[in-house]
């Protein structure tokens, strides 16, 4: 549709050049993804509000931050903060398999509701702190976290696989640099910045205890 088009021009403008990124956001609608009052809004490169103060991704941050885990469609990907499920969406048509953590249960039944009407059926949303990740799902071989802490969670860490890729925004909660890793034999190491964000914080027991400060 055309209102995907000129989304997909913005992304291109942006720098994101994967091919298999620019074709998932052209073919997945963001306006089935984000409060109806906002879907007039839906082609935009903005943030978008969502309840509990929350805010979507923009989407150019979100595609960079997806490039980034360099998926070729075989992967395991846990994503931390599913929020409406746009970038669940996008995750499940790049990858084999997602498991996405959402703090908040209105959020997770919304993202569900959009997945299971638009047929996907390898995206998996689950209530719980994100920062524990999920052990029993592990390993994954891409991490994406969709909020903003100081380091790594360490369960994250050892939930990625080897040579697996872990993308987070590394900061205090407005104003971070977005970080790409990658599981070494020796423990994770920083491999690059993807770009500066504002993100909302990470709350959890292997995070921030509280949004505010």
């Amino acid at each position: 549709m055309p209102a995907n088009r000129d989304l997909l021009r913005t992304l291109v403008a942006a720098g994101v050049g994967d091919e298999r990124v620019l074709d998932a956001f052209q073919r997945i609608p963001r306006y089935e993804f984000v409060p109806a009052a906002e879907r007039a809004r839906a082609h935009e490169d903005v943030p978008l509000p969502i309840p509990h103060g929350q805010v979507t991704t923009q989407p150019s941050l979100m595609a960079r931050m997806v490039e980034a885990l360099g998926l070729r469609g075989t992967e395991r990907v846990l994503e931390v903060g599913t929020g409406h499920g746009f970038q669940t969406a996008l995750l499940a048509r790049l990858a084999h398999e997602v498991w996405s953590v959402e703090r908040w249960e209105d959020l997770a039944a919304t993202a569900r509701a959009s997945l299971r009407r638009l047929g996907f059926e390898n995206a998996y949303v689950v209530v719980g702190d994100g920062s524990k990740g999920l052990p029993r799902q592990a390993p994954f071989d891409a991490i994406v976290v969709a909020a903003a802490f100081t380091r790594v969670p360490e369960p994250l860490s050892d939930q990625l696989a080897h040579s697996g890729r872990l993308v987070q925004p590394i900061g205090p909660g407005g104003r971070e640099q977005v970080a790409r890793f990658v599981k070494e034999p020796t423990g994770l190491r920083r491999h690059g910045l993807v770009t500066a964000a504002h993100f909302v914080r990470l709350v959890g027991e292997h995070a921030f205890a509280k949004e505010g400060d």
